[in-house]
């Protein structure tokens, strides 16, 4: 593959999107007390740290949706 091009085909609705889900697994893995590699290079944390990390964040999304749907409201 050539500079600046990725194997995703998906296309981001909101650009906006990416940036906050950086964020958000930035903020999950300082919840969960796991160091996120500095320099971008997952290959040397356990599969057991970042599998924490994607299940929370869609734990967190999940939520985030429901509360969407309902309006807002508390359950």
């Amino acid at each position: 593959m050539g500079a600046g091009q990725s194997r995703s085909s998906n296309q981001l609705v909101v650009p906006q999107a990416n940036q906050a889900l950086e964020q958000l697994k930035y903020e999950v893995a300082q919840e969960l007390g796991i160091q996120i590699p500095q320099d971008g290079y997952y290959g040397y944390m356990a599969s057991r740290d970042t599998g924490a990390i994607g299940g929370h964040i869609t734990r967190r999304l999940v939520q985030i949706a429901e509360q969407a749907i309902s309006g807002g409201a508390a359950r």
